[in-house]
């Protein structure tokens, strides 16, 4: 009998592959991803170590008008106050320039952090499996190859628990403005209920419909939630009531079955 074809996003050996690359970036983003590529040499100069896209724009499936820009920025050394003031400010001019963006996000460490072994499972498979190289050396190089198990399960998303009393604080002060609170809290739990059933799943993808699909299989009481949220991860709301949802229910609730089914992750340093 034939052995089964591994399931999507892994290799023959059942490793996640690396999603996205320069080549799938759209003709329409592909400006936007210039002038931000060099504008952040500009601001760090010799001091930033590498550069990575991720997100919709480097897997290619990125709508204009619709989907932000998520740049990783790694530094020599541990980022400052000035720093992510200066990758905010420059994220906004980009964002207000190129209409074919909503919203520009530049996640700022250090090259210390991301090959620490606190790290490893999570800011390390991050870089290694989500992110396409941009400028500099690429630091997937010094970092392992990635199983979707239960142990990447608890080190990327096993914080969810943490997370909410300032997600909590967060809503409580948001104004008119919730929409990118709405799209990050989406994407935030249905990353976070995929990878609560991703090692019986046992594949990857960082589709959030399908995310969202995957996990309604294996808890069908709570998909219809799941799937509403993966639309509003794409296209968001203002809704305080949603946010609301998201801490009062669906987010305990996941925080709780992800502690009793992989472990909680430990805090780190920069947590």
């Amino acid at each position: 009998m034939a052995a089964a074809a591994p399931r999507r996003g892994l290799d023959s050996l059942g490793f996640i592959e690396r999603e996205g690359s320069l080549g799938r970036v759209p003709p329409a983003f592909r400006p936007v991803v210039a002038a931000t590529r060099d504008r952040v040499l500009d601001l760090f100069g010799a001091r930033l170590d590498s550069a990575y896209l991720y997100g919709s724009i480097p897997r290619g499936t990125a709508r204009v008008g619709l989907s932000d820009l998520d740049l990783l920025a790694v530094l020599r050394e541990e980022p400052g106050d000035a720093d992510r003031e200066g990758a905010r400010t420059l994220g906004e001019a980009v964002d207000k320039e190129f209409p074919q963006v909503d919203g520009v996000g530049i996640l700022l460490v250090s090259r210390t952090q991301v090959l620490s072994e606190p790290e490893r499972y999570d800011l390390g498979w991050f870089v290694a499996c989500l992110c396409t190289p941009l400028l500099g050396e690429d630091l997937a190089e010094y970092l392992p190859r990635y199983r979707p198990d239960s142990l990447l399960a608890r080190e990327t998303n096993g914080d969810l628990a943490l997370l909410l009393p300032s997600w909590r604080e967060r809503i409580a002060a948001a104004d008119e403005a919730r929409r990118p609170l709405v799209r990050f809290m989406s994407r935030r739990l249905v990353r976070t209920g995929f990878t609560l059933v991703m090692p019986r799943w046992n594949g990857w993808t960082s589709d959030l419909t399908e995310m969202a699909e995957v996990f309604a299989a294996y808890y069908p009481a709570r998909g219809e939630q799941m799937q509403a949220a993966a639309v509003l991860g794409y296209e968001p709301t203002g809704e305080r009531e949603v946010l609301v949802s998201y801490v009062e229910d669906l987010g305990p609730w996941l925080a709780e079955e992800y502690a009793r089914v992989h472990g909680v992750k430990a805090p780190r340093p920069h947590s």
